[in-house]
């Protein structure tokens, strides 16, 4: 797929993530084949003003291009100022988010609140072309308010009257959240209605997902959320996939253990180890919850103190695993529980924010 002069060829997307795609799991990403990364999402207010965390946030370094950094907002003149800073930092893409469905967010009409009214979109889209000194600009979409609103078609249209490049579609409504399944048939139409290119979002867990979201819908590529997290492998089996056939295998408990320890030293280098500490848990138990033993490591990091402790129970965990002592898990239960809530583990509502 080209976007302006980048050409990602066949490769995946990875979406942007609050509290995920930091640099350190961006770089995971891409040494893994994922042929753009984003940056978490970041206030348009905040980058005008010099927030030092929102730029921070949308910080990256020249050796995770190709990238793009995802805007949130919902005045034209404020998100057109802030297209044009973001534009000096030189990424490969400017993404406004009009898909995220999260209560903090619609309650402060942004996010998936703006699929009501096209014509603002229309409006905020062109201040961000006009502003973008010729970086391709692309939007991420729901469907509509509900399945009795859906007007993505409409959306689609004023999308590329505006001068945008590129349309990224989550087939789910802002009331579906991620509760009920996608409508990928609605990608489809999209992908009839409009001549730039679109990219389905919405469901897809593994490299037959995405096979079998371009074969139904012809979209232009494929954007990974919550099937990358503890797997960006899916990156390489997708790569894997369309350039050999066949099944690609699942990656093996030593790549798996290997490839968490270099994402909690990038964490560190990012964070300090404060920070770093909470993150690398995270991400330890989304790279181990399809592996025997899940709930014991559960337990056990919960009381886990310093990233060397960390490692030092992730090496047991994997000799414990290669050695059998666990029974075998069962995937789906877990899979069921990880779709409805990523932060499985807990019994409240994650505070981790998906566009």
């Amino acid at each position: 797929m080209k976007i302006g002069n980048l050409d990602i060829g066949e490769k995946l997307i990875l979406a942007p993530m609050a509290e995920v795609t930091d640099s350190s799991f961006r770089k995971i990403c891409k040494e893994f084949g994922a042929g753009l990364t984003f940056t978490q999402m970041v206030s348009a207010e905040g980058v005008i003003k010099n927030n030092f965390t929102t730029l921070k946030y949308l910080s990256f370094n020249r050796s995770e291009k190709p990238i793009g950094v995802q805007l949130l907002g919902n005045d034209p003149q404020i998100i057109g100022e802030a297209t044009k800073e973001i534009s000096k930092f030189k990424p490969d893409l400017i993404d406004f988010n009009a898909g995220c469905s999260v209560d903090k967010v619609t309650s402060h009409k942004m996010g998936s609140a703006l699929l009501d009214d096209p014509k603002s979109i229309y409006k905020i889209l062109k201040q961000m072309v006009d502003n973008s000194n010729g970086i391709p600009i692309s939007i991420k979409l729901r469907l509509g308010k509900d399945n009795n609103h859906i007007n993505i078609l409409d959306t689609a249209k004023a999308v590329e009257d505006s001068g945008a490049s590129l349309i990224f579609v989550h087939a789910r409504t802002r009331k579906d959240k991620y509760d009920d399944e996608p409508n990928w048939q609605w990608i489809k139409k999209v992908k009839e209605k409009i001549s730039i290119p679109v990219v389905g979002n919405g469901s897809v867990f593994t490299p037959q997902d995405a096979i079998n979201m371009r074969t139904q819908t012809n979209c232009d590529s494929v954007m990974i959320a919550r099937g990358a997290l503890g797997n960006p492998f899916i990156f390489s089996q997708y790569n894997f996939l369309i350039e050999n056939g066949g099944e690609p295998s699942e990656p093996e408990l030593e790549i798996v253990y290997k490839t968490i320890i270099k994402h909690i030293d990038l964490l560190e280098k990012e964070f300090g180890e404060f920070i770093a500490l909470d993150r690398a848990k995270k991400h330890s138990l989304w790279y181990f919850r399809t592996r025997p033993g899940i709930d014991v490591l559960i337990n056990i990091l919960l009381s886990v103190r310093t990233l060397s402790d960390l490692k030092k129970v992730l090496l047991l965990h994997t000799e414990k695993i290669s050695a059998n002592n666990f029974p075998k898990v069962n995937k789906q239960e877990i899979f069921k529980k990880f779709n409805k809530r990523v932060l499985f583990w807990l019994s409240d509502e994650s505070a981790v924010v998906y566009s």
